[in-house]
């Protein structure tokens, strides 16, 4: 297998927070459009379990737009439900990236979330290992492509060689199969 570009599947990056009021709309279910900022927090979170920014990429000079979006709308998610995004990579390649999300209502233990962006996302991770669990509310994902400076597409292997070597060592060390 090449080193340039990686076809593999990661595992699922859970982030979990409550549905804010602000989210919904006049029938009391969270509006359409707030799960794609939804799926931004959950690959922003998952990069950054992996050990990287936006910030840092787009500091280095590197960008990561959305060229495609695809969502399935299964059950609607409420105002103050507890939910999880879980995030994963399908794509890394030198030239593209494919992130696939499952947004999932937990159950209302509590009034803490384990893994709240507020809180601990290792006690997210233990409680929702490798497998999403919860009801299924959103499926979908999203097409990225890297682009320099200029918007321009760029090859990440060779824009940012190393950068594009710490994102293919991050995704070994984590158990994929790459």
């Amino acid at each position: 297998m090449g080193s340039r570009n990686i076809n593999h599947t990661s595992r699922w990056y859970p982030t979990s927070f409550r549905v804010r009021y602000q989210e919904t709309d006049q029938m009391g279910v969270v509006y359409h459009a707030n799960y794609l900022n939804w799926f931004e927090i959950g690959r922003t979170e998952m990069l950054r379990e992996l050990g990287f920014t936006y910030r840092e990429m787009e500091d280095s000079g590197v960008f990561l737009p959305v060229t495609s979006a695809d969502l399935q709308f299964k059950s609607p998610a409420r105002y103050d439900d507890l939910v999880v995004v879980f995030a994963r990579l399908t794509t890394f390649a030198a030239l593209r990236v494919v992130f696939e999300y499952e947004i999932r209502r937990l159950p209302q233990e509590g009034s803490k979330i384990p893994g709240e962006l507020s809180g601990n996302a290792e006690q997210a991770q233990s409680r929702y290992p490798n497998s999403p669990s919860g009801e299924l509310l959103v499926t979908g994902s999203t097409s990225h492509v890297w682009l320099n400076k200029d918007w321009k597409p760029t090859r990440l292997d060779r824009a940012l060689p190393e950068l594009f070597q710490d994102i293919t060592g991050a995704l070994r060390e984590e158990g994929g199969a790459v």
